[in-house]
């Protein structure tokens, strides 16, 4: 248990070195490098927006900021995902279906792109840029609200691979859990 990591900044570089797939290892130096700008930016926001209101009493300011905090997280949460559920899986050497590491990478990679979606559809009508896209027009056409859906429908799309791909009850796959 040498080679093992402490916490979840270890478990990330401990992913990346123990995996096969070349998949796994793209997603986790981009999905960590966008987890960490995402959580530099939010922390950052967060700086400004509690200056900002330094001269406000307790209630709803409070609740709002926490809720800051819970969105921030939830958006780091499921990238970080994938790498730390095939670090473990290494590190405790739990069997798996064939292309484990491969689809969480796939997984990683399609909560990114939702991360994306919902931002074009969440976008304020004053910070859209007219564009002859259709599907861009088409997420702007949506309610602001429904920002929300890609990132959380993606997000469980992560947990649901996991959970679809690993082998319970001790039983052992035919084939080893090796990649692209």
């Amino acid at each position: 248990m040498a080679d093992s990591y402490r916490g979840v900044f270890g478990a990330i570089p401990y992913a990346i070195r123990h995996t096969e797939s070349w998949t796994m290892r793209v997603y986790g130096v981009v999905g960590a490098l966008t987890a960490g700008l995402i959580a530099t930016v939010v922390t950052l926001a967060l700086v400004v927006w509690m200056a900002e209101t330094t001269d406000v009493q307790g209630g709803t300011f409070l609740f709002s900021r926490s809720l800051y905090v819970i969105a921030g997280f939830a958006a780091v949460a499921p990238l970080l995902a994938p790498l730390l559920f095939v670090a473990r899986r290494h590190r405790r050497g739990d069997p798996v279906k064939p292309g484990y590491d491969r689809k969480m990478a796939y997984g990683g990679f399609l909560f990114l792109l939702s991360l994306y979606a919902g931002l074009v559809i969440s976008a304020p009508a004053e910070l859209r840029d007219p564009t002859e896209s259709v599907v861009v027009n088409a997420l702007y056409a949506l309610p602001q609200l429904a920002g929300v859906v890609p990132p959380v429908a993606a997000a469980l799309v992560v947990f649901a691979v996991h959970y679809r791909l690993r082998v319970t009850g001790g039983a052992v796959p035919d084939d080893p859990a090796t990649d692209d």
